[in-house]
């Protein structure tokens, strides 16, 4: 079931409204071995909370679009992060992307994005963000791009974990 995460009511089935994926069966844990606060955490009303947010159609499919902790709330607006990276995973001289929420005064946060060129790359923060505002909302475009080797874990996931961390510490 998609539903919305607060009220635990369904979405509509219309392929646009955002809300958290929630599952149960016979293969679902009933919950975590001696940790009734974490168990509570995780499971609403028999449903496990996957935490990752979708759409949900009409024939049913579910579309899932981010996970719950990596949506940027900037001044109001949801802002997926993967929808950024899809967008500067499309440039040619990108390798990899990563985008995470970095605290912002006037806007609570905003999105960064650490990037991994080509070797040939002369690249800049600059063309990076103008990349990006003309594939989506200029809201939506990185504030800030850090170009590194992302850190990942030994089955090539990004750490996203460890960025957050880089960033609050150092106030990029």
């Amino acid at each position: 079931m998609v539903a919305d995460p607060v009220t635990f009511e369904p979405v509509a089935k219309d392929g646009s409204t955002l809300g958290e994926i929630f599952v149960r069966g016979n293969i679902v844990m009933k919950g975590y071995l001696k940790n009734p606060s974490a168990t509570e955490d995780a499971m609403s009303n028999g449903w496990f909370r996957t935490e990752d947010l979708a759409v949900w159609h009409a024939d049913n499919y579910i579309e899932i679009k981010d996970r719950l902790k990596d949506i940027i709330i900037s001044g109001g607006e949801n802002i997926s992060s993967i929808e950024i990276e899809d967008v500067l995973y499309r440039h040619p001289e990108i390798d990899e992307v990563a985008v995470i929420a970095m605290p912002d005064e006037k806007w609570g946060e905003v999105p960064c994005a650490f990037v991994k060129t080509t070797e040939a790359s002369a690249l800049t923060e600059e063309d990076v963000i103008a990349f990006c505002r003309q594939q989506m909302a200029h809201f939506k475009a990185p504030k800030k791009v850090i170009f590194k080797t992302l850190p990942k874990t030994s089955t090539g996931k990004v750490q996203k974990y460890v960025l957050r961390r880089n960033v609050s510490e150092k106030s990029v």
